[in-house]
């Protein structure tokens, strides 16, 4: 620890420095090449130490010369500081960072979007903090908003809703995607969407890919197991439509499964066939380096999704798929978890552990790590579960009318910049006092 801040005043000593060469640049007339003749610290280790900055700060640090800038915009920093920052820093720290947003309800459809931090070290409880994320005035309006966050891709965020958009809170950059152009067959119309969002590896691309049921005009009636479904690419910054052949297979998707879930470069849903009568657990993958549909099919690890719910997780750092199965009736609740432990072989499915009753939860809304719960209770108050210390801690926020969806957060210098598009600018406003966390009353 007192290496790193020895390193961290050498590097303020070393901005000090140069901001003062560049305060007195004016009025010395020496010969550029020897102004700029100083002796640096080497890159390797300026690199180590700017990574170990909040994306807001490095953001700062751009503006300070031309070898820094250099440094901070080159791809093998940006992609190194993602893995850096976020998982070695912070791998041992008692903070936890959520984004959080509050879904709309008859009441009104502004959508609030809300950065909480949890700092866990404190010896006499935790304290909680937070600031909200609004987007610029033009999209700040009644008419704007969103039902659902998935993330973090990298430190990269999607909101499902009108409009749809790609941000990275991390360096106040909000992306509005454009509109699609899919039309419906003759004859029907479309009602729900089902959006997944992820990353393209061997392209370097994000993509968002969006399944759309099939309604049939005449009836008014569900073409059942039925979708089409078109996709997003950033690098092109445009939508295609799946070719007839390339659809989802018959399945259809459970609306209460709503975790984020980007394994093995695939976004996952879980769904459902009908086998005989009998509703029997699917999963629905889309590959988003080979733009392909699969259906992972699973044992029978519920009797009925009337008593039992499941949810789709991202287990262990998502490197493999999860299900949470817990009933839906019942104060003291046990929670078992399965996982899919070759992702390739629908063979390895295996409970991997259970959890004796506990009282908190009601729903789950998130979950990283191998036993990080994050559950709304009966009140409709956030709270963590830690499988590992077996704590419950309540997190200050509270919902309503099923109103809050929770993602992790985490830092990233991706720029969502493409040719000829506009990136709208968050707008933050801090609050701090605990009653605003709760009655959600807030003021910029």
């Amino acid at each position: 620890m007192f290496f790193f801040y020895f390193l961290l005043f050498l590097l303020s000593f070393m901005i000090m420095r140069k901001c003062k060469k560049f305060h007195n640049i004016i009025i010395d007339q020496r010969p550029k090449q020897e102004i700029l003749r100083n002796e640096f610290l080497p890159r390797e280790l300026v690199s180590n130490i700017l990574s170990r900055l909040q994306a807001k700060d490095l953001m700062k640090c751009k503006h300070v010369c031309k070898s820094w800038y250099k440094l901070i915009t080159h791809p093998h920093f940006i992609n190194n500081y993602q893995i850096f920052y976020n998982k070695l820093m912070h791998h041992h720290s008692q903070e936890q960072n959520l984004l959080i947003i509050y879904r709309p309800f008859f009441s009104r459809l502004k959508t609030f979007i809300s950065l909480i931090s949890c700092d866990f070290s404190e010896p006499n409880g935790y304290n909680i903090s937070s600031h909200l994320l609004n987007p610029s005035n033009e999209f700040n309006s009644d008419h704007k908003y969103w039902t659902q966050i998935m993330g973090p891709c990298n430190g990269i965020y999607f909101l499902e809703g009108n409009p749809y958009v790609i941000m990275n809170p991390s360096i106040n950059q909000f992306k509005i995607l454009p509109q699609s152009h899919l039309t419906s067959p003759q004859g029907t119309y479309f009602l729900t969407d089902h959006a997944g969002f992820g990353f393209d590896s061997k392209t370097n691309d994000y993509k968002v890919v969006v399944v759309k049921d099939v309604w049939l005009m005449e009836t008014d009636e569900r073409e059942l197991m039925h979708w089409t479904a078109e996709l997003f690419s950033l690098r092109s910054n445009s939508w295609r439509e799946f070719d007839e052949a390339d659809l989802p297979p018959p399945i259809e998707i459970w609306e209460s499964s709503k975790v984020y879930t980007f394994v093995n470069n695939c976004c996952h849903w879980l769904g459902f066939v009908d086998e005989l009568g009998r509703k029997e657990d699917v999963v629905l993958s889309f590959d988003m380096v080979n733009e392909v549909f699969r259906k992972i099919d699973m044992p029978r690890i519920r009797e009925s999704s009337k008593e039992t719910l499941a949810t789709l997780v991202p287990f262990d750092e998502s490197t493999n798929v999860g299900i949470i199965v817990y009933p839906v009736r019942g104060i003291d609740k046990k929670i078992d978890v399965w996982v899919l432990r070759d992702y390739w072989d629908e063979g390895t499915w295996i409970k991997q552990y259970t959890i004796e009753p506990i009282q908190v939860m009601y729903k789950l809304v998130g979950f990283h790590g191998i036993n990080q719960f994050l559950w709304i209770n009966k009140n409709e108050e956030l709270v963590l579960y830690d499988g590992n210390s077996q704590q419950i801690k309540h997190l200050q926020v509270k919902g309503k009318n099923n109103s809050l969806r929770v993602v992790v957060y985490m830092e990233s210098l991706v720029s969502l910049r493409t040719r000829n598009d506009s990136i709208y600018q968050f707008v933050s406003c801090s609050y701090v006092n605990d009653h605003l966390l709760n009655t959600r009353e807030y003021t910029n």
